[in-house]
């Protein structure tokens, strides 16, 4: 194999790279100078991906494919060469040979790089050791790699490096493709899903004229035509219950949402919800309608409805296990909040268990219950388990139960110790939605949140009456992360919220 060229490209200096670069440049000159500039190429007719051609071997062998992609490696072997085409599908190997495509363009050829966009005019062949391939009649440089690509063979190695420059991390790595392949048909199978049930998909607004008075921390921006300030959502439930009141009976939106706080494994400042809500039904049908929405899409999507995640089998498709926050808390923390008589009994029992986080002089028995739950019980939840009955406490947006009204009609549900849905019996009472609402703007301002309001114009809404309604939302993110064993959200996010590298 004379003048065999190297086709690991090794990971360099500044220096090494801004040589490469300049290179690179000074062979596009000599290419515009010669007529040949690439970027006047607008289009190039492919007929068939490459895993079609590997599908359909039989079929097309000597039969003539138009291919294109980005050349990923080469070996030039005196008169001849292969190298490898990738598309979006897979890689595809092509012989070219010196009296096939022409010796001028053979000598253009050899002055390609690595990382060049290259189309090829061929016929499909076996090579003598069985690899399909591509034997070359035409070959055309459709766009040209300034840039060297990242070291080959072990791929781009720096997560951070893989999140900043999604782009580099698809092409040295493109098994992670399959990721987002993926991600696209789960939510596929969810509007499938919600569709079938008779949900309209709708769209509601991201800029917001007042920051409400929920716990999460909006991003605040500034409307240059209104002279106002503006805040990006942090939900979509309060316009989607508007539209229940105005008369639709089952809405769903998948909603980007923003929300100014900290990142870790499942948070990211921008991330995908899907909020539903449905008249005429409670919180009871909304757990059977989200267990049958997760074992449905699971099945389709992996083909099975018990997957594995991080090691551990998760039965999404067995029947959901569901305990009342109190009936949870004595079965993982040995503490029974109906022996609780008053407020100093919850804060006693709390200082006796050691339990602090979320625990103050003036903490209630619901507030006492709450702690004991993030303390005792959400890491134990690992197969799907729905939790439901939430004191009223952290529940300023569902309806109490009218035989115990301490608590509220709420649950969510748990998979692997994480939380990743939240779901009521909408509060429909208005009087005592801005009760809340009320109690909710004044530990938000006492916290610093000086701009939270209550949004009179939901409350508005509801006065014109609202029906019994159920109302569901859920990471969209996490159910991927689930479905493709993903052990961060932003390795199920194309671009995730970094830091500037500048």
């Amino acid at each position: 194999m004379a003048n065999e060229e190297n086709v690991e490209v090794t990971e360099m200096t500044l220096e090494e790279l801004d040589e490469q670069h300049r290179v690179r440049i000074e062979k596009l000159r000599g290419l515009k100078a010669a007529g040949q500039d690439p970027y006047t190429i607008t289009k190039f007719p492919v007929t068939i991906m490459n895993s079609e051609i590997r599908e359909r071997f039989e079929e097309l062998e000597n039969q003539t494919v138009f291919i294109a992609g980005r050349m990923m490696s080469r070996r030039i072997m005196g008169k001849a060469s292969f190298f490898d085409v990738r598309d979006s599908s897979d890689r595809m190997q092509v012989y070219a040979r010196i009296d096939a495509i022409g010796e001028e363009k053979f000598a253009e050829f050899k002055k390609w790089d690595l990382g060049d966009i290259i189309g090829v005019k061929g016929y499909v062949f076996k090579t003598k050791t069985g690899e399909i391939s591509v034997h070359a009649e035409e070959i055309t440089l459709l766009s040209k790699s300034l840039l060297p690509l990242p070291e080959k063979w072990h791929g781009l190695k720096d997560k951070e490096e893989r999140y900043r420059k999604r782009y580099l991390d698809l092409i040295a790595n493109p098994e992670i493709k399959d990721v987002f392949v993926k991600r696209s048909r789960i939510l596929s199978e969810i509007r499938k899903f919600l569709d079938g049930h008779g949900y309209i998909e709708v769209d509601t607004p991201v800029l917001l004229p007042l920051e409400i008075g929920a716990a999460a921390r909006p991003f605040k921006t500034h409307h240059n035509a209104l002279d106002i300030d503006m805040y990006l959502r942090i939900e979509t439930e309060l316009y989607l219950k508007r539209l229940i009141v105005g008369g639709f009976d089952k809405v769903y939106e998948v909603g980007r949402i923003f929300r100014n706080e900290g990142m870790d494994s499942t948070h990211n400042p921008e991330f995908t919800s899907i909020e539903m809500y449905q008249a005429y039904i409670n919180y009871f049908d909304m757990m059977d309608l989200i267990e049958d929405l997760y074992r449905t899409v699971t099945l389709n999507v992996c083909g099975t409805d018990t997957v594995t995640y991080q090691g551990t089998e998760i039965a999404v498709g067995k029947p959901w296990e569901r305990l009342t926050m109190i009936e949870a808390v004595k079965k993982y923390a040995e503490v029974d909040y109906n022996e609780w008589a008053t407020d100093e009994d919850a804060r006693a029992c709390a200082k006796a268990k050691g339990v602090e986080d979320g625990v103050t002089a003036t903490s209630t028995k619901g507030d006492v219950l709450i702690a004991f739950f993030e303390e005792f019980v959400e890491d134990k939840l690992i197969q799907p388990t729905i939790i439901y009955d939430y004191p009223v406490e952290n529940s300023p947006l569902a309806k109490r139960k009218p035989e115990f009204p301490a608590f509220t009609e709420r649950f969510e549900y748990f998979i692997n110790g994480v939380e990743f849905g939240n779901a009521f019996s909408e509060l429909n009472d208005p009087i005592d939605q801005r009760e809340r609402f009320e109690k909710q703007v004044a530990a938000k301002r006492a916290q610093g949140g000086n701009d939270a309001q209550v949004d009179e114009d939901f409350i508005t809404a509801l006065e014109y009456g609202l029906p019994p309604t159920g109302g569901l939302g859920f990471g969209f993110d996490r159910l991927v992360m689930l479905l493709t064993d993903s052990a961060s959200i932003r390795d199920v996010l194309l671009f995730p919220t970094m830091r500037p590298n500048f």
